[in-house]
């Protein structure tokens, strides 16, 4: 993750010195870059949400176009805060944007009195104007001290929003995959025990099915690239594609093929301040089994073999 963020903080400085030195719209950088200077913090403090944007009716279009679809196995209390983690990423994290990041499933009618944050990487709040969208949708930075602040300054009754196989799991996202990177993913364990706050399990069948990917041959030059780029910045660069804007042809739209987001029971943990390696290793072989089991609790619902299981890297 540092490595990722210095790459972005040199592109982004790059590109506004360019601006400021080579252009003549330098009086506008100027002031765009005062304004994050002002605002810098704002994504690591619960960023500035207006429920009007979580309620377009756009997102209503948006969710109808897969369908999308959230459902619940338990009742979560809003007197506790909450990590749900998100399962897989898919190629874009269709699904998660749309269940959690605007009211088109209804969040707020299924989770009543419990308020989400979902969190991303902080390049999205280097960027003017998209900063400004982004927050008000209740996104936040996946900072340490963006995650800090919402569990321990904003009452109770919160649910931060974690897709930890990230970008990484770009790579896997295949139709009817279900293969997840969390094997050596244990930061979100270790955070949850920190504060005490129960893990909830999530899982969204179809997100995979979204897009088509093309697997170059292993070993080859396009192969040997994708890798050294991701060495470089940790982005694993896909090519994939899906459709374009008449049903049959190709293009970069997804698929529109149905996402069901299934959301499992909390899983408690106790707050220890300074949890050790192995403590955090116990709590995350816990959650595993507590995936796996939502997995197979649901799978055969979905059209996915009674012997197919997650696959764990």
């Amino acid at each position: 993750m540092p490595q990722r963020e210095d790459m972005e903080t040199t592109t982004v400085t790059i590109v506004n010195l360019y601006l400021v030195v080579f252009t003549p719209y330098w009086p506008v950088t100027v002031l765009i870059l005062i304004w994050l200077a002002f605002d810098w913090k704002t994504p690591q403090r619960g960023g500035r949400r207006f429920t009007c944007v979580r309620h377009w009716r756009l997102w209503k279009h948006y969710r109808d176009y897969f369908p999308l679809k959230l459902l619940k196995t338990h009742d979560i209390s809003p007197s506790r805060n909450y990590i749900l983690v998100c399962h897989p990423h898919g190629i874009l994290a269709c699904g998660w944007f749309g269940h959690f990041a605007t009211e088109a499933s209804g969040f707020s009618k299924i989770f009543p009195g419990i308020t989400p944050y979902v969190l991303t990487l902080g390049a999205f709040f280097w960027m003017p104007f998209l900063r400004e969208y982004v927050m008000s949708a209740g996104i936040c930075s996946v900072s340490q001290s963006s995650i800090d602040f919402l569990l321990t300054h904003k009452g109770t009754g919160n649910m931060i929003i974690v897709v930890v196989g990230g970008l990484a799991e770009c790579r896997y996202s295949l139709p009817g995959s279900s293969t997840l990177v969390l094997k050596n993913r244990s930061g979100f364990v270790r955070t949850a025990l920190q504060h005490g706050v129960a893990l909830i399990p999530a899982y969204a069948f179809g997100e995979t099915d979204l897009y088509d990917q093309h697997i170059f041959t292993p070993g080859g030059f396009v192969n040997r690239f994708q890798k050294w780029f991701r060495s470089m910045i940790h982005i694993y660069p896909c090519a994939f594609y899906g459709r374009g804007f008449t049903k049959k042809s190709w293009g970069l739209l997804p698929y529109s093929r149905p996402v069901t987001t299934i959301v499992g029971e909390p899983l408690p943990m106790p707050k220890i301040e300074n949890p050790s390696q192995e403590i955090v290793a116990k709590y995350h072989a816990l959650y595993i089994d507590a995936l796996r089991k939502l997995f197979d609790q649901h799978k055969t619902k979905f059209g996915i073999s009674e012997t197919q299981e997650l696959e764990i890297i």
